[in-house]
């Protein structure tokens, strides 16, 4: 089940700085760091994000299996800023449920934003399958390539 997350509540905080660190770890494997710079969040600066998060969370126990972030900079477009999946449920279609929901939320968004790892093959391909195109590249730190994709929704 995909809801939106209030990180205002101490233990979902928790559960979405963990989520973040280990597909931090997954990400900077994809794209071929074997070291990589420390994640600058603390619960504090995400309990005061102005993102806005989605959670997939399991019906079972109400564990966090994946979350989405977005934002707004310009109307009529939003920027996903983080899209993570937890280690233990890849693969199953929780970062596409996630994608697929945001987009769907969101009908008056004319072009979705998002950026990826160029080498996170299992990323690229997520985004393409919705029809996001590459549209540039930036150099995040040495050898470390990023592609920026966007969908146009209308």
């Amino acid at each position: 089940m995909i809801i939106p997350l209030s990180l205002h509540d101490h233990e979902m905080v928790e559960q979405v700085w963990g989520l973040q660190h280990t597909a931090y770890r997954l990400e900077a494997l994809a794209v071929g760091l074997t070291e990589y710079p420390p994640l600058p969040d603390t619960f504090e600066s995400l309990r005061n994000s102005t993102e806005r998060f989605y959670g997939y969370i399991s019906d079972e126990e109400g564990d966090l299996m994946g979350a989405i972030a977005t934002t707004s900079f310009i109307p009529g477009n939003l920027e996903i800023t983080r899209l993570m999946v937890h280690s233990s449920y890849l693969r199953q279609g929780i970062g596409s449920s996630l994608l697929k929901y945001v987009i769907s939320c969101h009908p008056e968004v004319e072009t979705f934003g998002v950026t990826a790892g160029t080498l996170n093959i299992a990323a690229v391909s997520l985004y393409q399958e919705y029809g996001f195109m590459p549209y540039g590249t930036i150099m995040a730190a040495p050898g470390v390539e990023l592609t920026r994709f966007q969908l146009k929704t209308n």
